[in-house]
This record gives structure tokens, sequence and C-alpha cells, in this order.
């Protein structure tokens, strides 16, 4: 499964099935990824440049 989140400039990958839940993703950017809510990315949080900037940190690659 593939799950896909855009604020219309860019576009964030989600592949559960890689993910290991470190938590980085919303230790980094809580704005953005809020591992409790659904859904769980919120695209509007954060500028595009601090949304890739993060997404590049994940460390399984779930991110992308």
């Amino acid at each position: 499964m593939k799950k896909y989140y855009t604020n219309g400039e860019v576009t964030v990958l989600w592949q559960p099935d890689k993910c290991t839940h470190s938590g980085m993703c919303a230790r980094g950017l809580s704005s953005v990824f809020k591992p409790k809510q659904v859904p769980w990315v919120d695209m509007s949080g954060a500028s595009s440049e601090e949304i890739v900037a993060q997404v590049t940190k994940c460390p399984s690659g779930a991110l992308s």
C-alpha cells in the first residue's frame, strides 16, 4: 500500500510497510506529521521546503 499527500507543490509518498515508526518525522516537524490524527499528514502545516527537508531524514525510507 502507498499513500500520497500533496499541497499542490510537493507530494509526499508514505509506504506504511516500510515504516519502522521511529517518530523522527513527528519529532522533527510536528505541524505536518501527526501520528494520532487521521489523516496523519497535514501538508498545510509547513512550507514545501521544510517538508522536503524532514522527509529526507526518514531512516526507513517510508517517506519520500
